[in-house]
């Protein structure tokens, strides 16, 4: 349940989920005044209920609510509610099939963790959830990953590969260059990527990728791709983020629509699934090349309580991280990188 606070007056309400609002937040959403009585009748409760739910809902961060006597209540901004029938009919026709199903949630834990879940380990076609809010979100190496309702991308792909498990290391390594040009195709510049898996614009995250794979060593093998992406994040809520952060609207005039977004991000990432079963992570290091934000830059890897440092000179054929160091070159395939010299920034 969506941490909601309540006054003693609103205690009766303490047990209401934002699923439970979401049917009034997708009217609101529409962009329009409505009253209390219009709402009251579409929603078949009383307009008492109504203004409950309103005060509930305002408390939730990243949503406003105007009211105007006589004219009742809308959202102060615009909210884009997901849709899954439009982000469905976004996916193109010659993959669509492979989609065995989408849901849209509320708000749940982790969009990975809801697949986990509930996802068959005989899956033989995709299973997708997105997130209008995430309770417990988290990145690379049990990170926590601030979230805002309604705002952000928290989406989710589970894939079934006939690799042994091993044969997976590069896959978040390919998803991150489709994000990356899913993004550029939505009007978004000068982005890149962080090796082994975060999306930077301008020296601050704008989102990261989650790949998580079970399975027979020998394969099949199970991946679940989680993908986190800041478009518009509120004052509030970044108070919790321990690391420079931007988000999309920061560098957009104009936003893509929220739906749109996700169907092209979840299409990408299809894709890169069918390519990389094919033809393993090769496909994917030229464009890695061109997003890469560390290439040829003196770099400091962390890895716990070892430190390596040399010249970033890109990606070898497994994916592994290559620094030239006075001894040669050698590839790693583990750690945290920062700019040498700079503050850390993982």
């Amino acid at each position: 349940m969506y941490g909601i606070a309540v006054t003693k007056t609103q205690a009766v309400a303490q047990a209401v989920t934002l699923d439970d609002l979401y049917p009034l937040l997708r009217l609101l959403a529409q962009g329009e005044f409505r009253s209390g009585e219009v709402l009251a009748k579409e929603l078949g409760i009383t307009r008492a209920g109504i203004w409950k739910q309103i005060q509930l809902l305002n408390a939730v961060p990243g949503i406003a609510i105007e009211s105007v006597h006589g004219k009742g209540y809308k959202l102060e901004s615009g909210l884009q509610v997901l849709d899954a029938c439009r982000i469905h009919n976004r996916v193109p026709e010659s993959i669509r099939s492979r989609l065995g199903g989408l849901k849209i949630l509320v708000e749940t834990d982790s969009t990975n963790d809801w697949l986990r879940d509930h996802t068959s380990a005989d899956l033989h076609t995709g299973q997708a959830c997105i997130a209008e809010y995430q309770r417990a979100a988290r990145g690379r190496r049990g990170r926590q990953w601030v979230c805002v309702f309604g705002s952000n991308i928290y989406l989710s792909l589970a894939w079934r590969f006939d690799l042994p498990m091993a044969d997976l290391a590069g896959l978040s390594l390919a998803a991150g260059v489709n994000v990356a040009r899913v993004l550029t195709a939505h009007g978004l510049q000068a982005h890149g990527l962080k090796w082994p898996n975060d999306i930077y614009l301008k020296g601050r995250k704008l989102g990261g990728i989650l790949v998580e794979a079970s399975g027979e060593m020998a394969g099949p093998s199970l991946a679940i791709i989680g993908v986190g992406i800041n478009v518009k994040l509120s004052g509030d809520s970044t108070q919790g983020i321990d690391q420079p952060w931007t988000d999309m609207a920061n560098h957009l005039e104009t936003l893509p629509d929220r739906n749109q977004l996700c169907g092209d991000l979840l299409a990408g990432l299809m894709d890169t699934c069918l390519t990389y079963q094919k033809q393993g992570l090769s496909p994917f290091l030229e464009d890695w090349k061109g997003y890469d934000i560390y290439l040829g830059q003196p770099v400091t890897l962390h890895m716990g309580n070892q430190v390596a440092r040399g010249i970033y000179c890109g990606l070898d054929e497994r994916g592994g991280l290559v620094l030239e160091q006075s001894d040669g070159c050698r590839s790693w395939y583990a750690g945290e990188v920062s700019l040498r010299g700079g503050e850390t920034d993982e």
